[in-house]
């Protein structure tokens, strides 16, 4: 039997990069999918056929989960069309990367309001449903950044550490109810925003990893997966490292 056999997941931002993997590698475990985007209407459609073909119900949906209406009628349309949820991934996020004396208050703004306010959202809107089920695995989508700051990130790193105390409190607060909560902390990942960048830098950034790579989505989207499936049954309030021994 497949891991995720029969459950249904919700995940933000899965139109490409980490999301997009977590949405594949959930799929081929037997996972409904239901998905988040933003803007590319024509890459959340082969999003949708690719994670089909896998033989499950997959539906991709144009929501900006910083919206907290949006979010409550984004889960409402997800329960009228695919009936619960039981796997949340809050993966959604941006970066607006530069020094605090260049920073404006809307570069600081935007970041909290996109990276973590969202996960409020998201999480405040499928409590109820989990909470009537009696069960539920939420993954809230942090970064190595979050655990050890970084320069020049002031407003991501903020983000992403307050995502790590969100995941804690919700974790003690819904604990009682089987509902799990996690965060996942992702080091250097290989996707489609960091091919843009220098090659020489990029490898610089490798040789510093004990493991001397880049992760790659599969690689996060392997925790996630550990994260939502009943193989971690007695995990929660916890922040999984998946960054090649970065922090180490």
């Amino acid at each position: 039997m497949k891991l995720l056999e029969g459950k249904v997941a919700l995940i933000t931002g899965a139109s490409k990069g980490i999301g997009k993997g977590i949405a594949e590698v959930f799929a081929q475990q037997g996972c409904q999918v239901a998905f988040t985007y933003l803007s590319s209407v024509a890459q959340a459609e082969e999003v949708e056929k690719e994670l089909s073909a896998y033989g499950i119900k997959a539906k991709g949906y144009r929501s900006d989960a910083s919206d907290f209406e949006a979010a409550q009628q984004l889960v409402d349309d997800v329960l009228k069309d695919f009936e619960t949820i039981d796997v949340l991934v809050n993966n959604a996020g941006i970066t607006k990367d530069t020094l605090l004396m260049r920073m404006t208050e809307e570069d600081f703004d935007k970041v909290i309001q996109i990276n973590l306010k969202s996960i409020f959202n998201l999480t405040k809107a499928v409590q109820r449903t989990m909470l009537k089920a009696r069960s539920g695995s939420i993954i809230n989508m942090s970064s190595v950044v979050g655990v050890k700051g970084n320069a020049g990130q002031a407003n991501y790193a903020a983000s992403k550490a307050g995502i790590i105390g969100f995941t804690k409190s919700v974790a003690l607060e819904l604990g009682s109810r089987n509902i799990r909560c996690n965060a996942i902390a992702p080091g250097f990942i290989e996707t489609e925003m960091t091919d843009k960048l220098d090659e020489k830098t990029v490898q610089g950034w490798r040789d510093a990893i004990p493991l001397k790579r880049g992760g790659s989505p599969e690689d996060v989207a392997n925790a996630c997966l550990f994260l939502a499936s009943n193989l971690s049954a007695y995990v929660t309030g916890q922040t999984l490292q998946v960054d090649g021994g970065m922090l180490t």
